[in-house]
């Protein structure tokens, strides 16, 4: 299980692609579920599913070749190789975020709200597709030396001159990470989440807070201008819009003091991490363990500190609770 027999299932049909496959299937059942409950007209999902799905995928791919051109410049046809691997999540989401505001706009249907009763299926395909990594041998971390640590799923076996060296299996980090969100997603959205727009950034902030730390551990990442680890980048700005999303709606409630208590908090170890991201470390953090300290620290303030500002919102009602949707 270190390392998979075969990228293939059978014949020709790869894991990777049913995988994919098996993600958005669940993915548009729970939104088309939440969707009835909520009593939208029907096949909404279904008819934004068809437009978002082939766009959402050919974004990912083009994210990632924009951003790993030297890979494919000596053979241009290998971009629509999609089944070898090669679609960036980030790039995905943004093509879909575009195309789901302008089928929202045509339908007459709230953005946020849509937004809302997609963002759980996406957390779960996500946690489903990334296990076609592993059997496409990509998305992997930094070789493991401690032997304690060698064994499956926490680390991977990466074939490289012939020989199977241990690596950190990032790709099942990310995974445990998906599924998480989910599952919070989904109680939080019946008895936590008071505002249009909530499911969707918390789950935009979780997995950026949570990519920005797994990020770092990877051997694979995509940089821009050969430094800058892309998916760092893109993580620490999401994080920080969604804090002062929160931060702004607090202030106009009247909780000041709150504000201004925890509201510096994610910043203190923003400065440096900004400094990670655009490819400058101090000497003093130039170790992985370093970073990783640094990287987590911030993750975890940013999470924390939006719990806390969210806690104190005078809006007591839940939105999305079950006897308010089947009155």
């Amino acid at each position: 299980m270190a390392a998979p027999s075969s990228r293939l299932i059978f014949g020709l049909l790869p894991w990777y692609g049913v995988l994919i496959v098996v993600g958005i299937s669940l993915a548009v059942l729970l939104a088309s579920r939440e969707a009835n409950r909520l009593h939208l007209p029907e096949d909404t999902v279904i008819d934004l599913a068809l437009r978002v799905l082939p766009l959402g995928i050919l974004g990912a791919r083009l994210y990632y070749v924009a951003f790993s051109w030297p890979v494919f410049r000596t053979h241009p046809l290998s971009v629509l190789y999609i089944w070898e691997g090669g679609l960036a999540v980030y790039g995905g989401i943004i093509a879909g975020l575009l195309t789901a505001f302008v089928f929202c706009r045509r339908r007459h249907i709230r953005f946020d709200m849509m937004l809302d009763i997609l963002a759980p299926g996406v957390a779960l395909a996500q946690s489903i597709g990334r296990w076609g990594n592993y059997f496409n041998q990509e998305a992997y971390g930094i070789p493991v030396s401690i032997p304690a640590f060698r064994f499956f799923p926490l680390a991977v076996l990466i074939s490289e001159n012939g020989v199977s060296v241990w690596h950190a299996a990032a790709f099942f980090y990310e995974s445990v990470l998906d599924f998480g969100i989910f599952c919070f997603l989904l109680w939080g959205r019946r008895y936590f989440f008071r505002c249009p727009g909530d499911v969707f950034g918390s789950y935009a902030m979780l997995y950026a807070a949570g990519r920005l730390l797994i990020e770092n551990l990877r051997t694979d990442s995509l940089y821009l201008s050969g430094r800058i680890r892309v998916s760092q980048l893109l993580s620490l700005m999401i994080c920080f819009a969604f804090f002062l999303m929160l931060a702004f709606r607090h202030q106009a409630s009247g909780t000041g003091f709150q504000l201004r208590l925890f509201s510096v908090l994610p910043f203190l170890p923003g400065i440096p991490v900004l400094f990670f991201c655009l490819g400058w470390c101090p000497p003093l953090l130039a170790s992985v363990k370093s970073q990783l300290l640094l990287l987590g620290a911030f993750s975890l303030l940013n999470t924390l500190s939006a719990i806390v500002l969210y806690q104190q919102d005078q809006t007591s009602e839940v939105i999305y609770a079950n006897h308010e949707m089947e009155k």
